[in-house]
């Protein structure tokens, strides 16, 4: 029996659209082995697909078959804590833990660089499904149907404010709002904040993380579709928060603050109980992970 533990991630990190993202510390954990047929369950109650849906079942299931082995099933116990439809990976992390679930069932013949790419072409881009299984902050593009990453450590002395709303957003319905084209200003615009954010993460220089986040392909599109939203920004803002910015493709609203200002922690959670019932989050601090998917 396998066992994959994988930390929820937070993409885009504002200009980096399908380009940047890294992990923190909530994590998914599913067990799997070999089995004649299908036996799926959730061990937190939470409600999973249990046939040939399910995305933990379908992503081990391409292993086997990119590899050419024989697959009659699996047994998979799944517990998730990463909230679903969220903008904190989910999906990745049930693709992750998936693929690299039956790497190691099979003996572990696949690279890191495969499995990212079997992974990445499973999700349709691997702003989550990179820093989901290296950990940390990564930086991947797509090329001739490779994937690569480079990943650095985030700091310790960072903290993650996660507000998550109490509903989903599916990101078929965010990519949706998007246009279908860009001017050139505009890519100009996020690509010289998204350089810049890459470069503040490496240099630990976080106060340009306010300017480097700003974004002009996607935020301002789905965050209509979030109601409250623009108060959690502005709430995060006020605060001193780092950066503000849509997680992946939302609802979640992330910040980036250091990790000893509690006092941003307990003024933000005043602030949201002031807010009217239609605009109901929910604040979850995280820390970094820099570990990224465990197989044991």
């Amino acid at each position: 029996m396998i066992t994959v533990t994988v930390p929820a991630t937070s993409a885009n990190v504002g200009a980096g659209f399908d380009a940047l993202g890294l992990a923190v510390s909530m994590h998914n954990r599913v067990t799997m082995e070999e089995w004649d047929g299908l036996d799926i369950e959730s061990m937190d109650g939470s409600i999973i697909p249990t046939g040939s849906s399910n995305l933990v079942y379908r992503s081990a299931k391409a292993v086997y078959e990119q590899l050419g082995k024989p697959f009659h099933g699996l047994k998979i116990r799944q517990e998730n804590n990463i909230p679903m439809a969220r903008g904190l990976g989910s999906s990745s992390a049930c693709i992750v833990a998936g693929v690299l679930g039956a790497n190691a069932l099979l003996g572990n013949p696949l690279t890191q660089r495969q499995m990212l790419t079997l992974a990445t072409f499973m999700e349709g881009h691997p702003d989550n499904v990179a820093p989901a299984m290296l950990g940390g902050f990564v930086t991947s593009v797509v090329d001739e149907g490779q994937v690569y990453s480079v990943r650095k450590d985030l700091d310790k002395d960072l903290a993650f404010a996660a507000f998550v709303p109490n509903f989903r957003l599916l990101t078929e319905t965010a990519r949706a709002a998007l246009p279908a084209t860009v001017e050139r200003q505009q890519a100009i615009y996020n690509l010289s904040r998204a350089a810049l954010a890459t470069a503040a993460f490496c240099d630990g220089d976080y106060e340009l993380l306010r300017v480097a986040t700003k974004d002009a392909l996607h935020q301002q599109y789905r965050l209509p579709l979030i109601a409250g939203g623009q108060q959690v920004f502005e709430i995060a803002q006020d605060l001193g928060a780092y950066a503000v910015y849509l997680s992946g493709a939302g609802p979640t609203i992330m910040a980036v603050v250091n990790r000893e200002n509690e006092e941003f922690f307990t003024k933000a959670e005043e602030l949201l109980q002031q807010q009217p019932a239609t605009m109901a989050f929910s604040l979850r601090r995280m820390l970094a992970d820099n570990v990224g998917a465990v197989v044991e």
